[in-house]
């Protein structure tokens, strides 16, 4: 049982923190259109990245995908983390690294996710 719950609060803090930056891609605020721009990806970038966080934080909160929104969320997160070391720096905009410690935050869960929740993906069942 306490399996379950640690995947629950994992999955949540993983989805909210992909969840609450949406607002910031979406309406194109400036700091959001700040980095994409630094990363060569501004508009489509922001906007598709949006979308992907979305469906993943979606997948996150229904148990039956939960590890596919996992190992989701590891890839679009790690590109993230990636960007963070080295194109955009740890802090961005003078944010004081919070861009980059939610981005390791959500990685994290997300990793610990897929290790908790390996037997139900078709790849890694047999670990």
């Amino acid at each position: 049982m306490p399996k379950i719950s640690v995947s629950l609060i994992l999955a949540l803090a993983a989805a909210i923190i992909m969840l609450q930056t949406l607002y910031f891609k979406f309406t194109a605020h400036p700091d959001s259109v700040f980095i994409f721009t630094q990363l060569g990806m501004e508009p489509y970038g922001r906007i598709g990245i949006g979308v992907m966080e979305l469906i993943t934080s979606i997948l996150l909160l229904i148990p039956r995908t939960r590890p596919f929104g996992a190992v989701i969320g590891v890839g679009i997160i790690s590109g993230a983390l990636f960007f963070h070391l080295t194109k955009l720096g740890i802090n961005v905009n003078n944010d004081g690294g919070e861009l980059f410690g939610l981005a390791l935050a959500a990685f994290i869960c997300c990793a610990i996710l897929v290790v908790l929740e390996r037997k139900k993906l078709p790849i890694l069942n047999k670990l």
